[in-house]
């Protein structure tokens, strides 16, 4: 069984393709709460995190951005008060990948560390 959170992101080869549903219904059972998602006429994942305030969503920002930074694979991302919305896909292959699993996995690990 893969270890997602654990993985590193990879970029994308030439000509490979996006996930199919089946793979991605297998990712999906990995990643607890993470539903696929219409991400600007793209497929993708998208979760809500809820927090009580606004330092929390802005920290989450902060870190998933510096997360995203060194894996070089970055969220469609929105935050306010008490809430944050992410997405992941991947541009070049026109969807998902591995590495938006990998990626939400980390996040959720992030969300964790925050709110524990």
């Amino acid at each position: 069984m893969l270890d997602l959170a654990n993985m590193k992101c990879t970029p994308p080869r030439e000509g490979e393709k996006c996930l199919s549903d089946d793979e991605i219904e297998q990712y999906l059972i990995r990643v607890p709460g993470w539903q696929v998602i219409d991400n600007e006429g793209v497929k993708g994942i998208g979760k809500r995190f809820e927090f009580g305030d606004f330092a929390g969503p802005l920290e989450f920002a902060l870190r998933v951005g510096r997360l995203a930074e060194e894996e070089q694979h970055h969220p469609a991302f929105f935050f306010a008060w008490g809430r944050a919305l992410l997405s992941w896909r991947t541009h070049t292959v026109k969807g998902l990948s591995l590495n938006d699993f990998i990626m939400a996995a980390k996040t959720d690990e992030i969300y964790a560390q925050l709110t524990k």
